[in-house]
């Protein structure tokens, strides 16, 4: 037993913690934004601190995992080839509006982390392979890069992140509505 009266499950249990842990990551992180206390993380997974740290030293780490969980949706929706730029853009904004890990990720340099950088390399690189198929790209102009793409994503997590939890949601679709206006033909 441990000090909290629960029973102590060890190695077994490492799988559910780490998801646990991820999950109320994007809860607490969605509700209190990316400075919210990691125990407040690991209350909500119903785990000590330690466990916590023993999967995530750092505050990157956790948010990495969110956002390599967000990144694999992409990847999953991009794999199919019958959906467009539109269709990812689509994915990108929600999570964004709805990730305050995905925010923090969205723009590597804030970062010493190489994972956090290559993560958001294999974003760009989606987004730039839809591109290079006119029939995936959707309503985007012929002359838009995924660097330009990136660039809006970017624009719209900065707003995102002063924008508080209330307003979020239609904050999100004004100036996505606007940025992509630039975007499309």
């Amino acid at each position: 037993m441990t000090a909290s009266g629960r029973a102590n499950r060890g190695p077994k249990a490492a799988a559910g913690n780490r998801a646990a842990l991820i999950r109320a990551a994007r809860e607490v992180f969605a509700e209190n934004g990316f400075d919210a206390t990691l125990s407040s993380i690991a209350r909500t997974a119903g785990v000590g601190q330690g466990v916590l740290y023993r999967h995530f030293p750092t505050r990157e780490s956790l948010a990495l995992a969110v956002f390599e969980e967000n990144i694999a949706e992409v990847e999953e929706l991009a794999a199919d080839p019958s959906s467009t730029v539109d269709d990812v853009l689509a994915v990108i904004v929600e999570q964004i509006t709805t990730s305050a890990a995905f925010v923090a990720m969205i723009n590597p340099t804030g970062t010493d982390d190489p994972r956090v950088g290559e993560v958001a390399g294999r974003l760009m690189s989606l987004v730039a392979g839809k591109l290079e198929d006119p029939s995936q790209r959707g309503s985007l102009r012929a002359d838009v890069t995924a660097s330009d793409v990136f660039m809006a994503v970017a624009m719209l997590a900065a707003i995102l992140l002063k924008t508080d939890g209330r307003s979020k949601r239609q904050m999100a679709q004004q100036a996505w509505a606007l940025l992509e206006r630039g975007l499309t033909r």
